[in-house]
């Protein structure tokens, strides 16, 4: 069994699919691990640091994808079509690729997948589950989304977040607002409410509000009817009606006017993300506020956000840097390589130590796009 780790080559990902650590891990599961020269250097690991853990160098992704039984990545892989190199040429028919492959925003990609005779897995659609936590990509990325949101909000802020008491006099603390109380929004509850900020949050889920108060910030919602059944079987948030949006828009726009600092975070899967920040909303804030989109990727919760740009709109700045959690890419390296290892685990047959799907576990039925050339996922077939 060989398994292939790809140097990362899109813009602004700097994360790596593998540690030493989960190599070593990898080896003792019966893997020859083959990773392409300078794959961990953005994460701050260098070559030998592979080679130590038993891993073996190799030039170029050709070289390791050849053979491989399994390929490994963050970011789904390049195609020639987008001008670049085809990063899944020389892949073997029936050859294993795990990432966040994006199926929702590439769906050509998928149909490139089954047509080279790739099992894709997409690591972003892993069912919400007890028994798939540890393999969650999305939660352990978003953890440090929402924690590195909040500190680029007090690095483009200028004001300190906490109160001070000072013989030249008192100064006040910042306000924050949290629009969306998943992952992302309760670590940036909990890293405003460290750094001493006055935290309020707004969530369209019920049990959201419980977990918002824990945490000591207020929670801002319109607590109707429709809101008590505003949450799917899977925990997303439901898409709400006109009539609930216009309400709750009211109660933000209030709200919003006293904030100091906002940070948006709600994406749904599939869509566009949803509008939670009007124009109107920025030009009532305060002259030197700070707007931080987690969902800028996705078109952004304020329609005056710019992917991967800070700009100042109305008095206001919007920062909507592109893959937050790449700019931690160390620590998001080290969890979402222990998913990646999760999962792989849960596809290696300990006693014959050889790549035994099991295609009918629920785990893997949630995140297979493709297999024996054709596309398996009900939600993308054609």
């Amino acid at each position: 069994m060989k398994i292939a780790i790809l140097k990362e080559r899109r813009a602004d990902e700097k994360r790596c699919a593998a540690t030493p650590d989960t190599v070593k891990k990898y080896i003792s599961l019966g893997a020859e691990v083959c990773i392409e020269s300078g794959a961990g250097e953005s994460a701050a690991i260098a070559d030998p640091a592979f080679t130590a853990a038993g891993a073996t160098i190799v030039p170029e992704a050709a070289a390791a994808v050849a053979d491989a039984d399994l390929i490994l990545k963050v970011q789904r892989p390049l195609t020639a079509e987008e001008g670049g190199l085809d990063e899944l040429a020389g892949a073997k028919s029936g050859a294993l690729l795990a990432a966040i492959l994006n199926p929702h925003g590439a769906k050509d990609s998928i149909a490139g997948y089954a047509a080279k005779g790739v099992s894709a897995f997409a690591m972003e659609l892993m069912p919400r589950i007890t028994r798939a936590q540890a393999m969650d990509v999305l939660s352990s990325q978003s953890n440090l989304a929402g924690y590195k949101a909040v500190l680029d909000a007090a690095a483009e802020f200028g004001r300190a977040f906490p109160m001070m008491m000072t013989a030249a006099g008192t100064v006040a603390p910042a306000r924050v607002l949290v629009m969306g109380a998943g992952v992302a929004g309760l670590q940036a509850i909990a890293t405003a409410r460290r750094l001493g900020a006055i935290v309020s949050a707004t969530d369209v889920r019920p049990a959201a509000k419980e977990q918002v108060e824990s945490l000591g910030a207020s929670f801002v919602a319109v607590e109707d009817e429709e809101f008590k059944q505003a949450e799917t079987a899977g925990g997303y948030a439901k898409e709400m009606s006109d009539a609930y949006k216009a309400k709750q828009a009211a109660l933000i726009a209030e709200t919003i006017k006293k904030q100091d600092v906002v940070i948006t975070t709600a994406l749904i899967p599939g869509r566009k993300a949803p509008v939670l920040v009007s124009e109107e909303m920025v030009k009532s804030m305060k002259l030197g506020s700070v707007i931080v989109d987690l969902a800028v990727e996705q078109g952004g919760n304020c329609p005056l956000s710019e992917a991967g740009k800070v700009v100042v709109k109305h008095g206001v700045k919007l920062v909507g840097h592109n893959n937050v959690p790449s700019r931690l890419a160390v620590d998001a390296t080290a969890l979402y390589a222990r998913n990646l290892l999760n999962f792989v685990t849960l596809l290696v047959d300990k006693e014959s130590k050889a790549l035994k799907v099991n295609w009918e576990d629920e785990i893997v039925k949630g995140v297979a796009l493709t297999r024996d050339g054709q596309i398996i996922h009900p939600a993308f077939k054609a």
